[in-house]
């Protein structure tokens, strides 16, 4: 019989009897997605923290709920974390919200979770609704593995090396994006990951939820002022491995090079986050002083 070796494990028995952090999910569109177990624990709560306080309240007055509010956000959740420690060690019961779906997942959460596990208070996670999964299940695409990568970088330079990272994936990648931003990143995918199937979901769960399917090459001449909302992108994964042209490494050398990096160091920095010889880089680079 095998043996089994448990090391750096602990499991937690908080120290604090009656405290917990609920991390409730909360509706992404449809009201009717807050679940009963979630309208109990807010009930039960002694406050919320909330990534819009003014979001949380409106939704849970619908459900006839008034309860105390912190304010915990992107800016401030070391400093909220700490205040929000301190009331759990007094055995408060507080519920972590988000303005959508899970808290964590793209929002605010992840540091207080964090510090609660290493103070040794309980967490509980109580289910709800989630924009990805809905996205991936009605994509079409292949749902046997996947991968959740939540926001490109904003500095298009740098979604293109996070594309470049992601290209041999054979995972069904998923993206969250927004309509200001979803033109330039569908050229991106294609110009970085080829000609793939992709879905686009958006508005989920509401009344103009809608989903666009095609492949990526599809969408050359595709109007995307016609798209509004959150989006979730979803696109197949790398059926073959894409070698980059000697177009695409120009694309990449000039915004190097418009960041304000000499040639020198723009050659360097492709080299090595493309995995390519250095020689075919620098030769494609003295052609643009042509």
């Amino acid at each position: 019989m095998a043996e089994r070796t448990i090391i750096n494990m602990k499991r937690i028995k908080s120290n604090f009897i009656d405290s917990v952090l609920y991390v409730v999910s909360t509706p992404i569109g449809n009201l009717k997605e807050l679940s009963p177990r979630a309208i109990e624990i807010f009930k039960e709560v002694d406050l919320i923290c909330s990534e819009d306080t003014r979001t949380t309240s409106s939704l849970l007055s619908n459900f006839n709920i008034s309860k105390p509010f912190i304010s915990y956000h992107m800016h401030n959740e070391q400093e909220a974390s700490e205040k929000i420690i301190a009331l759990l060690k007094e055995n408060k019961k507080i519920a972590l919200t988000s303005d959508a779906g899970y808290p964590g997942i793209s929002d605010p959460g992840s540091i207080l979770i964090r510090h609660c596990i290493e103070n040794d208070i309980a967490v509980s996670v109580i289910n709800g609704a989630n924009a990805f999964i809905p996205a991936l299940v009605g994509s079409g695409l292949d749902t046997t593995h996947f991968y959740f990568h939540g926001f490109l970088s904003s500095k298009e330079s740098e979604k293109k090396k996070e594309l470049m990272e992601l290209a041999s994936k054979k995972e069904t990648m998923i993206f969250y994006e927004s309509p200001h931003r979803i033109e330039e990143t569908i050229n991106d995918l294609f110009l970085i990951l080829g000609d793939r199937k992709i879905s686009i979901a958006r508005e989920l769960t509401k009344i103009h939820e809608e989903y666009v399917r095609g492949s990526l090459s599809e969408f050359k001449d595709f109007d995307f002022s016609s798209l509004k909302g959150e989006m979730v992108v979803v696109v197949e994964g790398n059926k073959e491995i894409k070698l980059l042209t000697d177009e695409d490494i120009k694309t990449l050398l000039k915004e190097e090079i418009n960041e304000g990096k000499s040639i020198k160091d723009a050659v360097k920095n492709i080299s090595e986050n493309y995995s390519l010889k250095k020689n075919r880089v620098y030769s494609i680079a003295t052609s643009l002083k042509d």
